[in-house]
């Protein structure tokens, strides 16, 4: 027969951890939705210091890159 598995100490929280106030669930649906973390190097980093003016960089490629699309398709169905 099979020893019996000890059972921990229903108190093992440490006294330092303190999750009065805690709400469970906080970031879940966040979470679920998914996330986009990219590093910045230092460099790119100290131009770009919060994520609006990254999102207002790459708008403005984005835009760019679809013009040169738009430019290059218009120039091969004239040849």
């Amino acid at each position: 027969m099979r020893p019996k598995p000890k059972i921990e100490s229903e108190d093992d929280m440490l006294p330092e951890y303190d999750f009065k106030g805690a709400v469970r669930g906080k970031y879940y649906e966040r979470y679920r939705q998914g996330t986009n973390v990219v590093l910045l190097d230092p460099d790119v980093a100290a131009v770009f210091r919060d994520s609006d003016s990254v999102n207002q960089a790459l708008r403005v490629l984005i835009k760019a890159a679809g013009q040169l699309e738009q430019a290059a398709s218009h120039k091969a169905d004239r040849t």
